[in-house]
C-alpha cells in the first residue's frame, strides 16, 4: 500500500506507538490523519485531526465511521494491560482485555470495512504482541487477548482480500512506552517499530515482526512447548 495521499486512522493515537503512527504517517506523505483516543484533548501530534474513539464503545466507533469516511488506511493500535492472570485474576479484567483488544479491535474493523471498501480498499495495521504466542505469569490475559487479535487478523485478511483491503499484523516484543514501565528488559524504541511496521505495510508485507523477540517466539512455536517454557514450577 501507498502511504503517500492515503487517509488514515489511528486508534490510541494519545501515547506511544499511537503517537508514532500519526507522526510519521504524515511525514511519509498522508494526506489527512485522523488521531483517536478515549481521551482526545491528550493527543498532541501537529497536523491531525483528532477524534474522540473509545473501541468498546460501538457507539463511538459507529460515529467516527460516519464522520471518517473518506478513511483509506486504519491502524489498529490502542490497547490496554491489566496483568491479570486467567485462575486467579479478576474476571472482569479478563474481559476488558478481551473487550479490548478482540472485540474492540473487531468492532473498528466491521465499522471502516465499508468505508475502506468504497474509497478503493487501502489497508488495515494491527498491532499484535509477541504476547499472541506465548504465556507468562501476570499478563495470561493479554496473552489471551492478544493471541485473539492475531487469529483475527489471520481471518479478516482473508474476508476483505476480495474488496482489495491488504491486512498487515504488527508483532513486537517491549516497546518502549508507558504500558512497559517497570519492565527492565530490552525495548525498542516506538519511533524504530513504527517505521519498521510501515515499511512492512508499504511492501505489502502480511506480517511484520518488529525484533529479535517477535522472530524467536514465532520460530518456536514449531517446536514441543517445553522447550520454550520449561518445567513449570509446582
Amino acid at each position: 500500500m501507498d502511504i503517500t495521499g492515503s487517509v488514515a486512522l489511528v486508534t490510541g493515537a494519545n501515547r506511544g506507538l499511537g503517537r508514532q503512527f500519526a507522526q510519521q504517517l504524515l511525514e511519509r506523505g498522508a494526506a489527512k490523519v485522523y488521531a483517536t483516543s478515549r481521551r482526545p484533548e491528550l493527543v498532541d501530534v501537529p497536523g491531525v485531526e483528532v477524534l474522540r474513539v473509545d473501541i468498546t464503545d460501538p457507539g463511538s466507533v459507529a460515529a467516527a465511521a460516519a464522520t471518517a469516511g473518506d478513511v483509506s488506511l486504519l491502524v489498529n493500535n490502542a490497547g490496554i494491560t491489566t496483568g491479570a492472570n486467567l485462575v486467579t485474576g479478576d474476571l472482569a479484567d479478563v474481559r476488558r482485555e478481551m473487550d479490548t483488544h478482540f472485540y474492540g479491535t473487531l468492532g473498528v474493523v466491521r465499522a471502516f470495512a465499508p468505508v475502506l471498501g468504497r474509497n478503493g480498499g487501502g489497508g488495515i495495521v494491527n498491532v499484535l504482541s509477541a504476547l499472541s504466542w506465548f504465556s507468562t505469569d501476570g499478563a495470561n490475559a493479554y496473552s489471551a487477548a492478544k493471541a485473539a487479535a492475531w487469529s483475527l487478523t489471520n481471518g479478516i485478511r482473508l474476508e476483505l482480500a476480495a474488496q482489495g483491503t491488504q491486512v498487515t499484523g504488527v508483532v513486537l516484543g517491549a516497546a518502549d512506552t508507558d504500558m512497559m514501565a517497570g519492565y527492565t528488559g530490552p525495548m525498542t524504541a516506538p519511533a524504530d517499530v513504527v517505521r519498521t511496521a510501515l515499511d512492512g505495510l508499504q511492501a505489502g508485507d502480511w506480517e511484520v515482526l518488529v525484533d529479535h523477540w517477535s522472530r524467536h517466539v514465532k520460530a518456536s512455536l514449531a517446536a514441543d512447548p517445553r522447550e520454550f517454557y520449561g518445567q513449570p514450577a509446582v
